[in-house]
C-alpha cells in the first residue's frame, strides 16, 4: 500500500474510534478502552509520520506544511497526555476527547486536501510504495507496545524535521 493510502486508511480508523467513543455514552470501561485505543493509534500514526513520511517528503512546497503538521501533532500529544492522566468519571474527560477530535479532524483535513496532493506531485508511485511499506512495518511494531505510554515524554517540543 502506498504511503498516502495507508495514512488515509488510518485516518478513517481513527474517525471510527471517535464514533465508538461517542456511542459509549456513560459506560466508563468502554470510554477508557476506546480512549486508550485512540491514544495508541494516534501515537503510532504520529510516529510513522514524523519518523518516515515527513522526512521523506520534506522538500520544496511541502516544507512549510510539514512544519505546521508537527506543531499540530504536538498540540494533539499534549491533549492525549492530559487524557491519559484522567478518569472517565472526571467532568472534563469527554470534553478533552472532543478537543482531541477537533484537533485531529483539522489536521486530517489539511493533510488530505493540501499536503497529500503536493506529495503525489513530488513522488513516484514506487517511492510512495516503499515509504508505505516502511510505515506499515513500523506501525505494526509500535501498535503492539502501547505507544500511548511514550506520548507524555513527547510534549515539550514538536518533532524535529530534517
Amino acid at each position: 500500500m502506498d504511503a498516502i493510502e495507508l495514512l488515509k486508511q488510518q485516518h478513517r480508523e481513527v474517525e471510527e474510534l471517535f464514533e465508538q467513543f461517542e456511542k459509549a455514552g456513560d459506560n466508563d470501561q468502554m470510554l477508557m478502552d476506546v480512549a486508550a485505543r485512540l491514544a495508541d493509534n494516534l501515537a503510532a500514526h504520529a510516529t510513522i509520520e514524523e519518523k518516515v513520511f515527513y522526512p521523506s517528503v520534506y522538500v520544496g512546497p511541502t516544507m512549510e506544511k510539514l512544519q505546521h503538521a508537527v506543531e499540530e501533532h504536538l498540540s494533539a500529544k499534549r491533549v492525549i497526555a492530559d487524557i491519559l492522566e484522567m478518569d472517565p468519571t472526571d467532568a472534563q474527560f469527554k470534553a478533552k476527547v472532543m478537543v482531541l477530535q477537533e484537533l485531529i479532524e483539522h489536521h486530517v483535513k489539511e493533510e488530505e486536501k493540501d499536503l497529500f496532493p503536493k506529495v503525489k506531485k513530488l513522488m513516484t508511485k514506487e517511492e510512495l510504495a516503499v515509504i508505505g511499506e516502511q510505515m506499515e512495518v513500523m506501525f505494526s511494531e509500535l501498535i503492539q507496545s502501547q505507544p500511548r505510554m511514550q506520548v507524555p515524554a513527547e510534549t515539550d517540543e514538536a518533532a524535529p524535521l530534517p
